[in-house]
């Protein structure tokens, strides 16, 4: 059936994977996916591409799975559309085609039996097939008309001659779009503030900015400064040891929030235990908590000390408190102990492994050191399903009740704070993040690694900003197995993400229809885009939207083709436009009136100087002190584009009639960042059509250091620089009071 050459079958087998054979940089410049880069990604999609009679192999079982594997895994529909049919094959003889019987059930998420049906005898065939001297039938059956929104679990038997089979596919009922607010249907355009949460200092935090700075902050902005939202950095699970554990861009997990941001103090059992305010009561242990809050940066591993040996104290008074019985079944005897039970059993089994990879990580009997991963542990402990690690789970359930009893904590606080947001009168709250992906040697990927491709990496391909393309470190999802698992880790990331705010960022959101995948131990430029099944992810980030009534933003900026953002806007998602980015043809800077209303407007991001930073060109400098500059006339040149930018900047506030008063339209007479130039700026983002934009902290109290710089690790200090200023003065600061009186009057709350 294939006879054609080897690199033909190899090219077959990439487009029917989703690899595409070729894409267009920001330059327009053709790039096509060599043979190598073709064989690289299958084999990391787990393909057997070796030679010629292995890619027939592959092709072969490929066309035969529909009809092996009984149902397509997944069948996703609209609401209010027509269901259809659905296909099931069955191995049969001919002579058994008449006593062909099937009965199949339609479960709710719930258990609920919500539609059952007895098919047969006498089925019509749609057709048949003949695999390995085996025949196979297709037939073909109606499902409901009507289904709610949710997720269905179908069940499948088939009886009649000597074919007796099971099985099962999941239904998923959808809406067209992602969830919207009242307030921005009827009209309202929002404004807020955006932050670093470890950044934030206090008089009172631990050395990092935690979920009680949080509160006053929102409490500030909600009631005392009229904002709809703010934005937060992504919460996810870290590491947290530097330097390449502590970017919540690649973390441990993106399903659990970082136990860093707790205020311990506020733990029922931190007020309880004698033992507890003992240990926060002791001098050194009060001088190694004033010595974390005091750093210039946040010391990760002094901070993970210091609240992981409370946590640990208030772990013992908890199970004391609230519990009877034996390890390891126990038996709750408080509300407290009712209400963690519940959690944990709502949870199930994505806390369980979540807390059972972090037990074994703690475990020094086999783990010698911080540095080896589960990659590199005894074999029976790397598949989370194994006989060893059951045992293991049995013999430390105290330890993985720990830190289910983390999540558990983690959960009440970050719940608190949205309960606040709405006391607080903000239409949308906080505005979460979530990352691309997470570390490969992580929770996610330890659990995770049927679906994810651990031999690539993904990133970016070549452009002006990195001529040699980008490797983010972070192994992509396999669009073929994620889809035959029935979406499953996606809909847990999805959930678990939305639920905590009014609206999520999802980063590089071009992932939900084509990701750039680099075949590990190749340079970026080798790279080639795998495309996603975009029309059933899309449907079920619209479910889980609705569900959670949480606005979803996609970070659409680099290389991104218009088709993308068009079914973007069609599914309801909005776009993510930064002012820096935002050009006319010329090099102008985009009048107000050209920004998409369907939009969130900001000046710049984490990954791009300040507004300060920007305007004396603090990040050339910091280029070049980091060596990121290849020489002099290349600093000159990027001055020179820097000064014309700024004339570019005055000239669009000036054409708004924003150009403060006594401010010169030429920049060599504002060699700084003014506070009335920065409120400009963000008024003139403001009078833009976009629904929400947001003003980030450090740019107003005018920090010249951005928060990150791509291409470096440990050679800046990426992800744990704090604000030069505390909670406290920011709460005082007239700077803040004097752009929110600006931007309200801009974008009045409808």
């Amino acid at each position: 059936m294939y006879d054609q050459p080897e690199t033909e079958l190899l090219s077959l087998l990439a487009e029917r994977a989703g690899i595409a054979a070729e894409y267009h940089d920001i330059a327009g410049t053709c790039h096509v996916t060599t043979d190598e880069t073709r064989r690289a990604i299958l084999s990391a999609m787990g393909f057997r591409v070796a030679d010629r009679a292995a890619l027939v192999e592959e092709l072969t079982a490929w066309d035969h799975r529909p009809w092996v594997q009984g149902c397509d895994p997944v069948r996703v529909l609209r609401v209010g559309e027509s269901p259809g049919l659905w296909s099931l094959h069955v191995r049969c003889e001919s002579g058994d085609d008449a006593r062909l019987q099937v009965h199949w059930v339609l479960y709710a998420e719930n258990g609920e039996k919500r539609h059952e049906r007895q098919e047969g005898p006498n089925l019509p065939i749609e057709e048949s097939r003949s695999i390995a001297n085996r025949r196979y039938v297709r037939l073909t059956f109606a499902l409901p008309d009507g289904l709610p929104l949710g997720y269905y679990h179908a069940k499948v038997w088939v009886q009649g001659g000597e074919a007796i089979a099971e099985a099962q596919f999941r239904v998923i009922v959808a809406p067209d779009r992602c969830y919207v607010p009242e307030t921005l249907q009827s009209g309202g355009r929002l404004w807020g503030l955006a932050l670093q949460l470890y950044g934030l200092r206090s008089e009172r935090n631990w050395g990092i900015g935690d979920f009680k700075d949080l509160a006053t902050v929102l409490e500030w902005g909600g009631k005392t400064l009229g904002c709809g939202l703010l934005g937060l950095n992504p919460l996810h699970a870290l590491k947290n040891t530097k330097p390449y554990h502590i970017s919540p861009y690649s973390p441990n997990s993106r399903l659990y929030l970082n136990e860093l941001y707790l205020d311990i103090e506020q733990v029922a059992e931190c007020k309880t235990s004698p033992e507890v305010q003992k240990r926060l009561a002791d001098p050194a242990f009060r001088a190694q908590l004033e010595a974390a809050r005091t750093t210039e940066f946040v010391d990760y591993e002094a901070v993970a000390s210091a609240k992981r040996s409370v946590l640990d104290l208030c772990y013992r008074a908890f199970l004391w408190e609230n519990f009877d019985g034996a390890e390891p079944e126990l038996q709750p005897k408080t509300a407290r102990g009712w209400f963690f039970h519940s959690f944990v059993q709502q949870e199930g089994e994505s806390l369980l492994q979540y807390a059972l990879f972090q037990a074994l990580e703690d475990e020094r009997q086999f783990v010698q050191s911080p540095s080896v991963v589960w990659a590199d542990w005894p074999e029976q402990y790397r598949t989370p399903t194994s006989s060893a690690v059951a045992e293991f789970k049995r013999r430390h359930m105290k330890r993985v009740r720990f830190f289910q009893y983390v999540q558990w904590l983690v959960a009440e606080q970050v719940s608190a704070l949205r309960r606040l947001t709405n006391d607080a009168g903000m239409p949308i709250g906080l505005y979460h993040d979530l990352a691309l992906g997470s570390d490969r040697y992580g929770a996610d990927g330890w659990r995770f690694q049927g679906v994810l491709a651990l031999q690539a990496d993904c990133g970016a391909p070549p452009d002006a900003f990195a001529p040699e393309g980008q490797n983010w470190g972070l192994a992509p999802i396999d669009p073929v197995r994620l889809r035959a698992s029935g979406y499953e880790y996606l809909i847990e990331l999805l959930r678990n993400n939305l639920r905590y705010g009014g609206a999520v960022r999802i980063d590089h959101v071009m992932a939900l229809f084509r990701l750039f995948w680099i075949p590990r131990g190749m340079p970026a430029s080798k790279g080639a885009y795998v495309h996603y099944p975009a029309d059933d992810v899309l449907a079920i980030l619209a479910l889980e939207s609705v569900r959670a009534k949480a606005l979803v933003i996609g970070e659409d900026l680099g290389t991104v083709p218009d088709w993308v953002r068009d079914r973007l806007g069609a599914a309801g998602v909005l776009s993510y436009r930064v002012l820096y980015f935002e050009r006319n043809g010329d090099g102008s800077f985009k009048s107000p009136g050209s920004y998409p209303a369907q939009a969130l407007g900001v000046v710049t991001t984490h990954d791009l100087p300040t507004l300060s930073g920007y305007w004396e060109g603090y990040d050339i400098e910091t280029r070049e002190k980091l060596g990121l500059i290849p020489d002099d006339d290349a600093r000159r040149a990027m001055l020179a584009d820097r000064q014309v930018d700024k004339v570019r900047l005055l000239a669009a506030l000036k054409a708004e009639g924003l150009l403060p008063a006594g401010l010169s339209d030429d920049p060599v007479h504002i060699p700084l960042m003014t506070p009335e130039l920065a409120v400009a700026i963000h008024v003139y983002l403001a009078r833009t059509p976009a629904w929400l934009v947001l003003a980030n902290v450090e740019d107003v109290i005018g920090e010249r250091a951005q928060t990150n710089v791509p291409g470096t690790v440990d050679q800046h200090p990426n992800w744990y620089r704090k604000l030069s200023r505390s909670v406290e003065d920011l709460l005082q600061d007239p700077r803040f009071e004097a752009l929110a009186a600006r931007l309200r009057a801009a974008r009045p709350v409808v």
